[in-house]
């Protein structure tokens, strides 16, 4: 298996509303292949974006568009942060980032899967071919660990998850809770390869991976889990 992971360098997409479709219909796109995207262009698409000013705060419009909100104030370590709960994902300031946004903050896209899929179903018309993924991405914190790392907030047409529950491991003992998040680790070499500063790069193309379930109507549903249903459900619901 060949696999490889194509980055697209494109045009600057531009806040308050810049409408993606000529960088879309420009790809160069394969039967087989799934498409990374940055949630920021995807925003920016959407006109989900707010301009600074004095009167307006990251931490207000954190509140606004989170299901949970939780300020956090270390005095001894000198840093804030806060930590919310997005669309079911834990993520900080709910995903707001002014980096490479002019003088805005850009707010996550909405209806995300829905987003995916449009894009998806845009190709699929345009080209003709079968099977097709279209994935949204991010970067985030990750607990007791220094940087960021990508991670998926959307997709359509691929699934994301693996069960090999009732699967024997090499001594013959039968899996029972063992389900392979799929798409994430995919993710995060895609969103490494993109970069988080001036690269220009919000779109990576991967080819030849094999090993992953097409299907149309596959969604973040699949893969996400209540916080009240999480195994870290002691932590995360204090937010």
């Amino acid at each position: 298996m060949n696999l490889e992971f194509i980055p697209v360098k494109t045009r600057i997409v531009n806040p308050p509303k810049d409408e993606i479709w000529d960088i879309i219909d420009s790809l160069k796109i394969e039967d087989g292949d799934i498409i990374f995207i940055t949630s920021k262009i995807l925003s920016i698409h959407q006109g989900r974006t707010v301009k600074i000013t004095p009167e307006t705060t990251k931490e207000e419009l954190s509140k606004r568009e989170s299901e949970r909100f939780l300020h956090y104030q270390n005095e001894s370590e000198g840093f804030s942060a806060n930590i919310t709960i997005t669309d079911n994902n834990l993520i900080l300031s709910a995903g707001i980032d002014a980096s490479n946004a002019a003088d805005h903050y850009i707010l996550w896209p909405k209806n995300v899967d829905e987003l995916c899929k449009e894009i998806r179903e845009h190709i699929i018309n345009k080209t003709g071919i079968k099977n097709l993924g279209v994935v949204a991405t991010d970067s985030h914190s990750s607990p007791l660990r220094l940087g960021v790392t990508g991670f998926t907030v959307g997709l359509s047409g691929v699934e994301p998850l693996s069960d090999i529950r009732g699967e024997k491991d090499l001594f013959g003992r039968e899996l029972h809770i063992t389900m392979v998040n799929e798409i994430d680790p995919l993710t995060s070499m895609a969103v490494l390869l993109m970069g988080e500063s001036s690269e220009c790069t919000p779109i990576v193309i991967l080819r030849n991976y094999r090993k992953i379930k097409f299907n149309k109507n596959a969604s973040m549903k699949d893969l996400k889990v209540s916080p009240e249903q999480d195994i870290y459900a002691p932590l995360l619901t204090i937010i």
